[in-house]
């Protein structure tokens, strides 16, 4: 039963660059998989969002995500975080990123959908996410500060007199164990592998949500789910990403007959907020027109310079995006829901903290503005570390709950339980994914609830539980907004512009009352 004063659950960019502010102060980092694999982080193409380009400023950067947020972006929040971008990305040079710059040493910024300005500060043009990943893990493996347990996939989040301290977690022998802490910070990542069709690694399933919807916290936003347009449609799982960049560098999207089907449904096309490129996508392949992202004049001798990761994607199909239009899928790739947290990374419960994707800060809004991501997840691990720092004693005494966590935690056969995973991701690509409707919404309650009952290895549980928090919040928002999408209330309404917020318990009540289940016993 190790201890920790501070546990950061998750070895993507938002635990990483939260376990290296917390230097000198020692730390504990529980990973599921060996750091530098398994996070979405690595898998960003674009960058990070930052004001860094002359007559560029934080202002008109939060106005940007403000639009792109349908409403929903708490205005004073993301101003924060674009005032904090620059220093964020001192940060990260200072860890050794090698942000693309130009003959004079000034940062090269790029401008991808939604954005007013060039802000995206970028790696060889689509390898941000690796090269950012890369440097956090070298830097981490030099600071002694940090214990890094790797190969352990916490489950559960030990609670006691209203306070977490600690988690549970399992390896892939089935052997568990009790990891208490004073303070623990969950940095667990998206919610990809619940769809069928998605950008976001086999890591990526929503389980720090699930442990913390578990546990009592509240959760915000969960029906806002974001589906980048331009997934490489070639049957890998996770599927390749054509970064949006592509987009703002030219590529047009056509159909089969080589028709430009955005020009129609939004006056900046291409360049359209990612929620109405991916219906407009959705909906050519609904129609069995086919959806491509057509490269050939805008970028052709330089295609695998500027952008290898896609070239190389492309290629590995039989596919040269020089000379062949890319065959394309709305992907699941971002979760603007997720933990609630205030400004400082706190949860709605004592002894927990979140950041990265698995946070709800406001951020995002009810659709997250290109890059937004990275940055919003070093600006949050950051605030998490001085919000700790600042406490000195974290009021927790390890001896007087020695007994409660002395119990020990059955060992589990493990046992894949692929049908109703596979079930599971079919569910909510059909019923809660780019176009939802109340009939489909009360299927997917109904079956996830089913395969959550089931269901008998804890990730499997933990999986359905988080899908029933985003099919849930999809059911009560009556109303098309940003992400979410209700075919049967196309349109926004002014009275629901508003954040969610929704418990377990809530979630059930819902699920029993849409799906026609026995009501939920509410202890």
């Amino acid at each position: 039963m190790p201890s920790s004063d501070i546990l950061i659950v998750g070895g993507g960019l938002a635990g990483l660059f939260c376990a290296l502010k917390f230097s000198p102060r020692p730390v504990t980092l529980l990973a599921s998989a060996p750091l530098g694999e398994g996070a979405s982080s690595i898998w960003a193409q674009g960058g990070i969002a930052a004001a860094v380009s002359e007559g560029d400023t934080p202002e008109r950067h939060c106005a940007d995500t403000i639009v792109a947020g349908a409403g929903l972006v708490d205005e004073a929040v993301m101003l924060g975080v674009a005032r904090e971008a620059r220093a964020r990305v001192d940060d990260l040079l200072g860890y050794g990123v090698p942000f693309d710059r130009d003959l004079a040493g000034h940062l090269v910024a790029s401008r991808e959908a939604a954005h007013s300005e060039r802000r995206i500060v970028r790696v060889q043009g689509d390898r941000a996410g690796a090269a950012i990943m890369a440097a956090l893990v070298a830097a981490v493996r030099e600071t002694p500060s940090i214990s890094v347990i790797e190969g352990w996939t916490a489950e559960e989040l030990i609670a006691h007199e209203g306070r977490v301290i600690g988690v549970i977690a399992r390896n892939a022998h089935g052997e568990a164990e009790k990891f208490p802490a004073g303070a623990t910070i969950l940095a667990t990542g998206g919610i990809g592998q619940l769809y069928q069709v998605t950008t976001n690694p086999l890591e990526a399933r929503g389980l720090g949500l699930a442990m913390a919807a578990r546990a009592g916290a509240t959760i915000a936003d969960a029906e806002f789910v974001q589906f980048h347009p331009t997934a490489i449609d070639i049957g890998r799982d996770p599927a390749p990403l054509a970064t949006e960049a592509l987009r703002g560098e030219g590529a047009l999207l056509i159909n089969r007959a080589g028709e430009r089907f955005m020009v129609k449904l939004h006056a900046d096309a291409e360049l359209a907020p990612r929620d109405i490129v991916a219906r407009g996508v959705f909906a050519e392949l609904a129609a069995g027109r086919g959806a491509f992202l057509d490269a050939r004049q805008a970028i052709v001798a330089d295609f695998a310079t500027r952008f290898p990761t896609v070239f190389a994607s492309c290629m590995g199909a039989g596919i040269d995006p020089a000379k062949m239009p890319i065959p394309i899928v709305p992907a699941e790739h971002y979760h603007m829901g997720g933990v609630w947290t205030d400004q400082r990374g706190r949860t709605s419960l004592a002894g927990l903290w979140a950041a990265g994707e698995v946070a709800c800060t406001g951020v995002h809004g009810a659709n997250r503005l290109a890059s937004n991501s990275l940055l919003e997840a070093v600006v949050f691990g950051a605030r998490v570390a001085e919000d700790l720092l600042g406490r000195g004693d974290l009021g927790f005494d390890m001896h007087r709950v020695e007994r409660f966590l002395r119990s020990p935690v059955p060992k589990l056969a493990i046992k894949p339980e692929t049908a109703l995973v596979t079930r599971l991701r079919g569910l909510m690509s059909k019923h809660v994914g780019v176009v939802r409707a109340a009939p489909g919404l009360a299927t997917a309650l109904r079956e996830i609830s089913e395969i959550e009952h089931q269901a008998q290895q804890p990730v499997t549980r933990l999986m359905a539980c988080s899908a029933l928090m985003i099919a849930a919040g999809a059911a009560v928002r009556l109303e098309s907004r940003g992400g979410h999408y209700r075919s049967d209330f196309p349109q926004a309404d002014a009275a629901l512009a508003r954040r969610s917020q929704l418990s377990l318990g809530a979630a059930r009540v819902i699920a029993a009352q849409m799906g026609g289940l026995a009501p939920p016993k509410l202890h």
